[in-house]
């Protein structure tokens, strides 16, 4: 049943917690769709609660109560009546956002702040008078400051969660809100030390957070945590491509070295780190272009004395035997991490991440463009990301005798995005492409092929050739002999090698080439004896002759 009665809620509350918990967590969790017919009772039911809350009640009659107004706050026609500003108040005294004390001190009023931080989630999105009352009330300074409480306190992640979704809705739904909690609340460093704090990070250099590549995953609180904390973090720097002092330079950098870090952490399940990583893509979007130099480092001395080869020196083949080859095969992926003395490991994992939306095949415009377009920026400004992602996606081409959209790789999947039925996606995909092939036309026609460029160079003006309007180095790109020994025959449009087409007249007997040559000699006698009627369109639209 979707009403819980309310004579049974108001009721002494029940003998064991864990009975309260078992009512209102496991039969209410999933109620969202509420019975019309009970509307009216629901409306009592919350008045009724409200007013319980007001006496002095004890604190397990508190969160059995904000349990029940949680689950009711999700019906949006009940919360007008009871959507006031004392109503207000009280939840946000409940949630000790009006408290002055430097720590949170009293464990047993944890439950009771976590209820009542998840009440003001849903009342703030369901009703606009709450959001407007929290305007009013400056609820986004107190949840700062709640916020400020929680540092370095570990056993109250659930109350920082829940303050930085509530955060998140506010910056989201109130533009207001988003700017002070910019500027005033200075969000930016607070957020990132939220963020920081989820993952315990400690640091090796200024931009720099120490990986332990051994290191167990994330706990679920600590990555639900971080995705809340990058999601306000993506409401207050949505508007920030463009740095004008010194200390946002600084700041956005931190926060890039931070979502460094997390690009290289697991969550507790494959799902949750696809969430954390995809968050971390869409906030990195926000970054200025000239602070994602962050996202890749100078490697440390000892691992460059490892780094037997790079990836401008492919490793030797082995010789023999199993040993030599798992020491190649090693080799091999140290080094795709590897570049001119780099730590490329986020750029590799905003590679897979890439090919694993691009795998999904649906949602393209929503979970594949925002990191398409992060990995665009990054290589159009910075020379070591965009040669790196060139060599993972764009290798040396050896098989021309396939099509460029046909195959299973990178690049192949990439071609076949470039004439994608999404406007959008087919032209991010296009000028990711490009951009690789440092905005030259027939590097770009090597690769893909006209037909499928079509489209880019024609919205550009480039359908002779030519290059882009941004300045790359002049290091040329190196073919491979079998691309040098096959390019004469390669056919421009479709991008491949085509085998030669037998000639028709060499299989015909005399009688029938002159069959063929009488034909086309009447074919071509009837068109000259016919006149030609050119037809125009009227202002209707409409044919004339």
């Amino acid at each position: 049943m979707a009403v819980m009665n309310g004579h049974n809620l108001l009721s002494p509350p029940l003998p064991s917690r864990l009975q309260s918990w078992d009512f209102n967590q496991i039969v209410h969790r999933a109620t969202f769709k509420f019975e019309l017919e009970d509307e009216e009772k629901r409306k009592k039911l919350c008045e009724g609660i409200f007013k319980v809350l007001e006496k002095d009640i004890t604190t397990s009659c508190q969160v059995t109560c904000l349990e029940a107004l949680r689950i009711l706050s999700r019906d949006k026609k009940i919360l007008v009546p009871v959507t006031t500003k004392e109503n207000m108040q009280m939840l946000i005294r409940l949630a000790k956002l009006d408290n002055s004390e430097d720590i949170l001190e009293d464990v047993a009023d944890f439950p009771v702040i976590v209820e009542s931080l998840k009440c003001l989630c849903n009342i703030v999105f369901n009703s606009q008078m709450a959001q407007k009352l929290s305007l009013e009330l400056n609820l986004a300074a107190m949840l700062c400051n709640l916020l400020r409480k929680c540092k370095d306190q570990q056993v109250i992640s659930d109350i920082k969660c829940f303050d930085l979704r509530l955060l998140f809705l506010l910056s989201l739904l109130q533009t207001d809100i988003r700017s002070q909690l910019r500027y005033e609340l200075q969000g930016l460093p607070l957020l990132t030390q939220a963020l920081e704090s989820a993952f315990s990070i400690k640091w090796a250099d200024e931009y720099e957070a120490a990986i332990d590549h051994n290191g167990p995953p994330l706990s679920p609180q600590e990555t639900d945590c971080a995705i809340e904390a990058l999601k306000a973090l993506f409401n207050v720097t949505v508007d920030s491509w463009n740095v004008h002092s010194e200390s946002d330079s600084h700041q956005f950098r931190v926060m890039a070295a931070v979502l460094r870090y997390c690009l290289l952490t697991m969550g507790p399940t494959e799902d949750k780190t696809e969430e954390l990583h995809s968050n971390a893509v869409n906030l990195l979007s926000n970054v200025p272009v000239s602070c994602l130099d962050v996202l890749i480092s100078p490697l440390a001395q000892d691992e460059i004395a490892q780094e037997a080869t790079t990836l401008d020196e492919p490793p030797q083949e082995a010789e023999t035997g199993q040993d030599e080859s798992r020491e190649e095969e090693a080799n091999l992926k140290y080094n795709t991490m590897v570049y001119n003395g780099m730590n490329m490991e986020a750029i590799r994992v905003l590679l897979d991440f890439m090919e694993k939306r691009i795998d999904k095949g649906s949602c393209y415009r929503e979970g594949l463009t925002p990191v398409l377009s992060l990995l665009t920026e990054c290589s159009r400004a910075h020379r070591n990301i965009r040669k790196f992602i060139k060599d993972q996606v764009l290798p040396p081409l050896r098989d021309v005798t396939n099509r460029p959209e046909v195959g299973s790789t990178v690049r192949n999947k990439l071609v076949r995005l470039m004439t994608h039925v999404d406007l959008g996606v087919k032209q991010i995909a296009a000028e990711f492409l490009f951009v690789l092939c440092k905005e030259r036309v027939d590097s770009l026609l090597k690769y893909t092929g006209y037909g499928n460029a079509a489209g880019l160079l024609a919205a550009r003006g480039l359908l002779a050739g030519g290059r882009g309007d941004h300045w790359y180095s002049d290091d040329e790109d190196t073919d491979t002999e079998e691309y040098k020994s096959a390019k004469p025959n390669i056919n421009l449009i479709t991008g491949h090698l085509e085998e030669p087409m037998p000639n028709p007249i060499d299989e015909m007997t005399e009688e029938q080439k002159e069959y063929e040559a009488m034909k086309l000699v009447n074919m071509l006698d009837k068109l000259s004896r016919c006149s030609l009627h050119y037809i125009t369109l009227d202002s209707d639209g409409l044919e004339r002759r």
